[in-house]
């Protein structure tokens, strides 16, 4: 049940081995359950910054998690040497911390019949055949297009280019094990504009499993450059309440804090703001999340989670409502729940409802806050509480009217949620959570 893994020092069956020595002599230990992972990952980096080399990595990484359970008890211990030798004294100290912790009865493997039965080929591996030189040549070209969009763009924190492949095998004492190559790729450019005193920076990036699927150097360098001189002349705002939109990439994250609250283990420990909101209508009923973890050649795509277990496609929201939760088996073990094949977070996670562009969106909100960046760590999962600087640009008729900086937006996002009033076409697919820009109703702005 397992595919060819990606060019490393090790292939498969020296992976697969691996895993599986572990488990052996896990249980020769004395552990009652015992589960290892194997992952390996080679890439090369670059860093151009006017037109010099800045950095150039090779990178090899390779590592091995080993957690037994021994009557209740777990102890985990891990290595990135993946000798007989190395493997033997990973195991013998997981054993021997798992003899200091507390017995938990919750503690252990996912159940057997929870895990993966097949690993279907997702698309997932595409090696990008380009050495170094390829690299800075791309690098260059994105940084010379930024540079190029606007003269008040006089410097660069550089063109980067990177590309990674790996692979990860998994193992438990139920007998699963199973394995997946995968890739991901990148093209970046971050530069800075000036206009008398003022200074603003700006960015732009593509990333993909397939290099084909990378958006051209040029295109992320022209869009890296326009945001930046699109933000000068930026001016701040008196303090006021008005519509907020967040662009897809920014509201990638408040989808992200929607699913850390409802995540075991917040749940389980009560410190969460969406405590048992199961069944509750948290979002307008024309909103749906769903999660697509079996999508080709996707980012968040993956045959089954960390312990094992099948992902599968599921509505998270339905019609607004919250359906179930996001758990690995421990957390749905304390919630008297079954695990949702979460064990290392949401795959592919589709917010839909969303029937207008992003200039429909600007249209429909008319005059309030475009927000393009965000900036600190003000959220509060426990409370809901929400509070961020950020930058964008101010909306008058439903067109951008001039850059913005140094304000603060606020709200709850309970409150948030529930008062969404559209979300774009323009989905972002960067990562596990996709979604286009989401229009909120009103925020508080502090500003002057």
């Amino acid at each position: 049940m397992s595919q060819p893994v990606a060019q490393t020092a090790f292939n498969q069956s020296d992976l697969e081995q691996i895993v599986l020595r572990a488990l052996k002599e896990s249980r020769d230990g004395g552990a009652t359950q015992a589960e290892a992972a194997v992952s390996v990952d080679t890439g090369l980096s670059v860093t151009v910054r006017l037109g010099d080399v800045e950095t150039l990595e090779y990178q090899r990484d390779r590592g091995m998690g080993v957690t037994v359970y021994v009557d209740g008890r777990k102890g985990s211990a891990s290595t990135a040497d993946l000798s007989a030798a190395a493997v033997s004294e990973t195991v013998r100290k997981a054993l021997s911390i798992a003899r200091f912790t507390a017995e938990d009865s919750c503690a252990g493997l996912a159940d057997a019949d929870s895990m993966a039965r097949s690993v279907p080929d997702l698309d997932l591996s595409h090696p990008w055949s380009i050495d170094a030189e390829q690299a800075i040549e791309i690098a260059r070209r994105a940084e010379a297009a930024a540079l190029a969009v606007d003269a008040r763009i006089h410097n660069s924190e550089g063109g980067s280019v990177s590309s990674h492949a790996g692979a990860r095998v998994y193992g438990n004492t139920h007998g699963f094990l199973g394995a997946y190559p995968y890739t991901t790729h990148s093209i970046s450019c971050v530069v800075l504009g000036q206009e008398g005193e003022e200074m603003q920076r700006d960015y732009w990036y593509t990333t993909a499993r397939d290099p084909a699927g990378l958006e051209a150097p040029e295109d992320v360098g022209r869009h890296a450059g326009r945001r930046t001189a699109q933000r000068l002349g930026a001016r701040k705002l008196s303090t006021r309440r008005s519509p907020v939109l967040f662009i897809a990439e920014q509201a990638r994250g408040l989808v992200g804090h929607f699913v850390t609250a409802v995540r075991g283990g917040p749940q389980y420990r009560k410190s969460s703001f969406l405590c048992g909101a199961k069944g509750e209508q948290l979002f307008p009923d024309w909103l749906g999340m769903t999660e697509r973890p079996h999508l080709k050649g996707a980012l968040g795509s993956a045959p089954f989670d960390n312990e094992g277990v099948a992902t599968r496609e599921r509505a998270l929201v339905d019609a607004g409502v919250l359906t179930g939760y996001v758990l690995d088996s421990y957390s749905a073990r304390k919630l008297g729940l079954a695990t949702t094949g979460n064990a290392g977070g949401v795959h592919n996670l589709e917010v839909s409802g969303g029937a207008e562009d992003f200039e429909a969106m600007l249209r429909r909100m008319g005059t309030g806050f475009l927000v393009t960046d965000l900036m600190g760590q003000g959220v509060n999962t426990v409370t809901g509480d929400y509070s961020r600087g950020a930058a964008g640009f101010w909306v008058e008729q439903g067109a951008i009217a001039y850059p913005v900086h140094e304000v603060t937006i606020a709200g709850n996002l309970r409150e948030m949620y529930r008062n969404v009033v559209c979300v774009g076409t323009d989905t972002d697919m960067r990562g596990g959570i996709r979604t286009g820009s989401i229009l909120l109703e009103q925020m508080t702005i502090a500003g002057d």
